[in-house]
Order: C-alpha cells, then structure tokens, then sequence
C-alpha cells in the first residue's frame, strides 16, 4: 500500500484543473454548436497547455517532496516509479 501524503500545491492543481474540465466543456459546445475549426483547434490548444501546465505543478512538488525523501531514504522502487512516470509524461 502506498503511503499517503498532502500536496503543497493540491488546491492549486484542482483549481487549475477545474477550469480546464470548464473549457473542454465549452470546446465540446463549440463543436456541437458547428464554430469554426480554427477556433476549436485554438482553444483545444490552450487546454492542453493548461494541462501541461499542472502537469509540471505536480511534477516539481513531486521531484521536492516525494523523490527528495527517496533519495534520503535510499527508496529505489520511488525513483524507479518517477523514472516510469517522467517518461510517460513528457511523451
């Protein structure tokens, strides 16, 4: 079982979150509602930048927290796990 832990930035990352889960929502009425393609493609571009953007919130609280703790407890399945997920992440 993993062990749980808090989030520096939780309220941040669900906030920006939010908003984002708001915008595909408003993209997907774009499309329903026959708006141009280069606005959609424009705004699905903001949201994946907005993605992108928690996406490195939660990967230097990460890097800060959880793997700096690793390293001090010489813990090589957290790194192993942050390897797997770097990689993942910036595919």
């Amino acid at each position: 079982m993993e062990k749980e832990h808090k989030h520096q930035d939780t309220k941040k990352v669900i906030n920006r979150m939010s908003r984002a889960i708001g915008h595909l929502e408003s993209i997907k009425r774009m499309i329903e509602e026959g708006e141009d393609c280069s606005k959609i493609l424009i705004q699905i571009s903001a949201v994946r930048s907005a993605i992108n953007n928690v996406g490195k919130i939660i990967l230097l609280d990460h890097m800060n927290h959880c793997v700096v703790d690793a390293v001090k407890e010489d813990d090589e399945e957290v790194l192993k796990e942050f390897n797997e997920a770097l990689n993942q992440f910036l595919k």
